[in-house]
């Protein structure tokens, strides 16, 4: 998930200390770093060399894509009964190829979203000094601030500022986002709040579109966890040398990503990568591992990455959504038979957060250490 840290969605399942205090963040001397912005606006012809990858990782000019490839769904076709089984088998076709889709008409307005992502501008923009009040190592962190995937023990560093809060239920937490810029809170709230909404009927969807009933998990999803990741990819003097993420693939269920302008890339079948071309007013959704688990592999997570320009800033907005910390996740009983056994191990997001704790992300993906018949 462009989403970055997905070992940070545990917001269910955080201390209350945290939820008070912020007890978890750490000091501001013992976070102290060059954010991306911050070199981007030095102007130096290079990127240090702590940003540089090796020949293997670094972007290629990708595909072209088109909209067989990258499908783009309209929500208002649900409205009509006559509609509905075609945008289900929609849903179907691209979570089975892709694990990606767009949807449109979503019920989101502009507005709103325009607002979140100039809230995230506003913050970007503030002082080095304010954005560190916010600044921590510790992934744990209820809102944190840094760079990075987690500069703190990145080898290769990512050319990427983040703002992070947990963000569901959005009272517990929305007093511990960023209080400056003024309007942040409102701004963010409303759309942490309706993307929250949205991804309720789209697991409904994806759910169904696998056979089984759409109330399938209910509770669980609506008291799993959101994540709202917000993401600035400054301008980079070599973009060919560095990523604004690396390739992963997002541990939750589904994420909903909310972008300014292209630079998500997604990986196809044939290990292609394809730019994801930004469309006014839609919204990019990516399943995750959560998901392929599920489906006992009958949908994918999305392999992705972030690209940067030397051209423009580009912001994106990622809620990222889970089952809580303890919640195990298997395939679903209906799903599996003699033709097709049990393919993965079950697991939840705590035994997620001690696997990455002693394993790079970079290096391997942590559902591969789950498949019953790699």
């Amino acid at each position: 998930m462009e989403a970055g840290d997905h070992q940070e969605g545990a917001a269910s399942s955080s201390s209350s200390s945290s939820k008070t205090s912020g007890s978890s963040r750490t000091s501001s001397s013992t976070t102290s770093f060059t954010s991306a912005l911050t070199l981007s606006q030095l102007g130096d012809a290079h990127v240090p060399q702590r940003y540089v990858l090796p020949p293997s990782q670094r972007p290629i000019s990708p595909s072209y894509p088109n909209l067989s490839t990258l499908p783009i769904l309209d929500l208002s076709s649900l409205q009509s009964s006559s509609l509905r089984p075609h945008v289900i088998n929609n849903i179907q076709t691209a979570c089975k190829e892709i694990g990606f889709f767009q949807v449109i008409n979503h019920g989101i307005p502009l507005s709103v979203m325009k607002d979140a992502l100039s809230a995230a501008n506003e913050f970007f923009n503030l002082p080095v000094e304010d954005k560190m009040l916010l600044g921590s190592d510790n992934v744990h962190a209820p809102v944190r601030y840094g760079t990075s995937i987690n500069h703190a023990v990145d080898k290769v560093h990512f050319w990427r500022d983040f703002i992070k809060h947990y963000s569901h239920p959005i009272s517990e937490w929305i007093h511990l986002w960023p209080s400056n810029p003024s309007s942040y809170k409102e701004k963010m709230g409303n759309y942490a709040r309706a993307v929250q909404v949205l991804q309720q009927q789209l697991m409904e969807l994806v759910i169904e579109s696998l056979g089984l009933n759409p109330n399938y998990l209910h509770d669980e999803v609506e008291n799993g966890s959101q994540v709202m990741a917000v993401n600035c990819y400054p301008k980079c003097p070599e973009p060919e040398l560095a990523l604004g993420m690396p390739s992963h693939s997002d541990y939750g269920s589904i994420t909903i990503l909310l972008q300014s302008c292209p630079g998500l890339q997604i990986m196809d079948q044939n290990k292609n990568w394809i730019s994801v071309p930004d469309i006014e007013g839609a919204l990019l959704v990516q399943m995750g591992d959560q998901m392929e688990v599920l489906s006992n592999g009958q949908y994918k997570s999305v392999v992705h990455r972030v690209t940067v320009s030397d051209e423009n800033n580009r912001l994106s907005i990622a809620s990222l959504h889970s089952l809580s910390l303890d919640k195990k996740i298997e395939p679903a009983p209906m799903l599996v038979d003699s033709e097709h056994p049990k393919s993965y191990k079950e697991f939840s997001f705590r035994d997620f957060l001690d696997y990455i704790t002693s394993n790079d992300i970079v290096k391997g993906r942590y559902i591969d250490t789950l498949k019953e018949n790699p």
